[in-house]
């Protein structure tokens, strides 16, 4: 099978189109997310916290001087993508646990009860559980 033939069976597996919608629906989803945080959220904690903006904290560890621009520690954005993060795992949590309560629970498969041996087994089980008792 050349190369390409098998690109093509990779590619035509149900499970790489699911993941593909999946990645696309992720990224637009995660993009909704961003907003409802950045626009929705933050700015009501900000107004609690006397006008704070998370997103514009930063450390200058080395101010800019000419043309090389400031070396700044920005860890207000690693709040913000945290809180975003968090905020997406738990949506994506209650979508799932939801998805798993609309689902039907599978019926356990009825254990099959063993057939009886045949009687020429039974007799010989009898006959070796008498030989061992005369021993």
């Amino acid at each position: 099978m050349s190369m390409w033939q098998e690109f093509k069976a990779f590619v035509a597996r149900g499970n790489v189109i699911d993941m593909a919608v999946g990645i696309v629906i992720g990224a637009a989803f995660g993009k909704v997310v961003s907003s409802f945080v950045n626009d929705l959220l933050m700015p009501p904690i900000g107004l609690l916290l006397g006008g704070m903006d998370f997103s514009n904290l930063a450390i200058t560890l080395k101010a800019a001087s000419g043309d090389t621009p400031a070396v700044m520690l920005r860890y207000g954005n690693f709040i913000q993508i945290t809180i975003d993060f968090l905020i997406i795992s738990l949506a994506i949590f209650l979508m799932v646990k939801g998805l798993n309560a609309l689902k039907r629970p599978e019926e356990a498969p009825e254990k099959e009860t063993p057939a009886p041996p045949p009687p020429e087994v039974t007799l010989l089980e009898e006959i070796r559980d008498l030989l061992k008792q005369q021993r």
